[in-house]
C-alpha cells in the first residue's frame, strides 16, 4: 500500500513539476512580446529574442545524458527548478534586451532539465499498456501550466514586474515536493556514457523513430509561433492585449480537454492513426483561423479546435517514439525529442517575425498550416522498422 502511495506521489510530483515549465514558457513569450511591441522594438528582433529560451533548451540537451546517468533524476530536477526560479526573479532587476535574452536562455536550460528529467523518469516506469495515458497526463499538466501563463499578462497593467514575481513564487512552491522524492537512475547501458557516444545513440534512435521526432518539432513550432508571434500579429491587426490574453489560452485549454482521451485512444487504436487525424483537423483549423483573423471569437474557436488535436502532438510523439525506438536507446530518444522541440520552438517565432516584416501578403496561420501539411506527408510515407516494433510490443 505504501508503495502504491509512493508511486502516485512520484508521478504527481513529476507532472506538477512539468506544469511549471509550461507556465514559464506560456507566460514569458506573450508577456515579453507585448512589452517589446509597446516599446517599439521590431517584430524580427522580438521574434529572435523569443527564441532564446529554446536556444537554452537546445544547448543543454546534448549534455543531459551523462549527468542523469551519473547522478539520477532527482538532482537534475532540483537543479533545473532552481535555475528557473532564480532567472524569473531576476527579470525585474534590469530592463535590457540583452539581459533579458540571457535570463530567457537560463530559463530554457532549467526548463530542459525539468522536461528531460521528468519525461525520461515517467517513460522509464510506465508499462506499455499505460504509456499513452501516462505521457498524456504529462502533456496535460504541461498544458495546464501553459494555459495559465498568458493569463498573467493581465497584471502588466498593475506593475510590469508583477507577472515575473508571481511566476517565480509559483515555481518555488511546486519545486519543493521534489525534495521528498527518492532518487532513481535510468536503465544501465553497455555503451560508454560520454558526449560523443550520446551522438552515436542519437543516430541510432533517429534511424528507428525519425517520424516520431517530427511531432515534438511540430509542437515546438506551434507553441512558440502562437506565443511569440501571434501577440505581435494580433496587435498589428487591431486586436488589443486583453483580447490576446483571451485568445491564446484557448489553444492550451483545447489541448487540456483532449490530451488524456487522445492518449487513451492512441493506446487502443495506434499512435499513427490518431496523429494522422490530429494533423488533418489541426491543419484545417489554422486555415480557418487565417480567414477569420479579424474575429476574436472566431480565432478563439479555431485555436480551441486546433488545441484539441495538435495540442497533443508532443505527448503523442513521445509515446510514438517509445513504441518505435529500442529500450536501450530511450534516454537518447527523449533527448532527441527535447532537441527537436527546441529547434521547432526556435524556428517558429523567428520565421513568424520574418514573415510579418518582409512577406506582407502571407498570413501567420497559413505558415503554420504549411508546416503541419509537411509533417502529415512525412507520416503518410513512414514505414516502421519491423524488429523495433516487435521488441517494444513485448516491453
Amino acid at each position: 500500500m505504501n508503495g502504491v502511495i509512493s508511486n502516485r506521489f512520484r508521478f504527481l510530483a513529476l507532472v506538477v513539476t512539468v506544469a511549471v515549465s509550461g507556465f514559464s514558457q506560456g507566460m514569458l513569450a506573450p508577456l515579453i512580446a507585448i512589452i517589446f511591441e509597446q516599446d517599439g522594438i521590431s517584430s524580427s528582433v522580438n521574434g529572435l529574442h523569443a527564441t532564446s529560451i529554446y536556444i537554452g533548451m537546445l544547448l543543454a540537451a546534448p549534455f543531459m545524458e551523462k549527468p542523469i546517468r551519473k547522478f539520477g533524476y532527482k538532482p537534475i530536477l532540483l537543479t533545473g527548478g532552481l535555475i528557473v526560479i532564480t532567472a524569473l526573479a531576476f527579470f525585474p532587476l534590469w530592463k535590457s534586451i540583452w539581459f533579458w535574452f540571457v535570463l530567457r536562455l537560463l530559463v530554457g536550460i532549467g526548463d530542459n532539465m525539468l522536461h528531460f528529467g521528468s519525461q525520461t523518469w515517467i517513460t522509464s516506469f510506465s508499462p506499455s499498456h499505460k504509456r499513452g495515458r501516462n505521457i498524456s497526463l504529462y502533456g496535460l499538466f504541461f498544458g495546464l501550466g501553459f494555459a495559465g501563463g498568458p493569463m498573467i499578462t493581465r497584471f502588466l497593467g498593475v506593475n510590469e514586474a508583477l507577472p515575473f514575481m508571481i511566476s517565480a513564487g509559483l515555481s518555488l512552491l511546486v519545486w519543493l515536493p521534489i525534495l521528498f522524492l527518492k532518487n532513481e537512475f535510468p536503465e544501465k547501458s553497455e555503451e560508454e556514457s560520454s558526449f560523443f557516444s550520446t551522438f552515436s545513440r542519437f543516430g541510432k534512435a533517429w534511424k528507428y523513430g525519425w517520424i516520431a521526432f517530427l511531432f515534438p518539432f511540430c509542437y515546438g513550432f506551434l507553441e512558440a509561433s502562437l506565443n511569440g508571434s501571434f501577440p505581435i500579429y494580433a496587435l498589428r491587426i487591431g486586436i488589443d492585449a486583453h483580447d490576446v490574453a483571451f485568445i491564446l489560452p484557448a489553444f492550451a485549454i483545447g489541448s487540456i480537454v483532449f490530451q488524456l482521451p487522445l492518449g487513451i485512444l492512441s493506446d487502443r487504436f495506434g499512435r499513427r492513426r490518431i496523429l494522422m487525424v490530429a494533423l488533418i483537423i489541426g491543419l484545417t483549423s489554422f486555415m480557418a483561423a487565417g480567414m477569420l483573423d479579424k474575429s476574436v471569437i472566431g480565432l478563439a474557436v479555431c485555436f480551441f479546435i486546433a488545441g484539441m488535436l495538435v495540442g497533443s502532438t508532443f505527448s503523442l510523439g513521445v509515446s510514438y517514439m517509445v513504441d518505435l525506438v529500442p529500450k536501450h536507446l530511450l534516454t537518447a530518444g527523449n533527448i532527441m525529442c527535447s532537441i527537436l522541440f527546441s529547434i521547432g520552438s526556435i524556428s517558429g517565432p523567428f520565421v513568424g517575425g520574418l514573415m510579418m516584416q518582409y512577406a506582407k501578403g502571407i498570413n501567420l496561420f497559413f505558415t503554420i498550416s504549411m508546416m503541419l501539411g509537411i509533417v502529415l506527408l512525412a507520416l503518410l510515407s513512414f514505414k516502421p522498422k519491423v524488429e523495433s516494433a516487435k521488441l517494444n510490443k513485448t516491453a
